[in-house]
């Protein structure tokens, strides 16, 4: 099903693109189509942090809620996302920040496939430049936040 993969240098450090897609609560502020964000709990685990979280994703006469698990790996810069509950037959996502001398290299890479079949027909004929538009909402908010 769809899949995207990527990796774009930016100027910021990899510790600050880490911290920036860790915040999930933060999403609806900057993210295309993310309506509301709630993160309901987060352990410890050793080497990382998981973060269970609802995730509101609108789009068109679409609204659908969905439940993820974040695993938070600060000591790789590195976050995984894999799918719980809601629209979704599987997703999993990944961040990794490399750092580089003018900043990192972000990697991005991302897989899923919706139930509903007309959603999923819908997202199929704007999926690379949907992924586009939120990997660049990413790096808009770095330069927001970061300069």
């Amino acid at each position: 099903m769809p899949t995207h993969s990527e990796t774009r240098p930016l100027p910021h450090s990899a510790q600050q693109m880490y911290d920036l897609v860790a915040d999930v609560a933060k999403y609806p502020e900057f993210l295309p189509w993310c309506t509301a964000a709630r993160v309901r709990g987060t352990t410890d685990e050793g080497a990382s942090k998981v973060m269970e979280a609802d995730l509101v994703i609108s789009f068109k006469v679409f609204s659908e809620k969905f439940a993820s698990r974040v695993t938070l790996w600060p000591d790789d810069l590195k976050v995984d996302t894999e799918y719980l509950d809601g629209p979704f037959k599987y997703m999993k996502s990944t961040w990794a920040f490399s750092p580089t001398k003018t900043g990192c290299d972000v990697h991005f890479f991302v897989d899923f496939e919706f139930r509903n079949a007309i959603l999923q027909g819908i997202i199929g004929l704007v999926f690379n430049e949907a992924m586009l538009r939120i990997v660049k909402a990413f790096e808009q908010r770095a330069a927001d936040l970061y300069g």
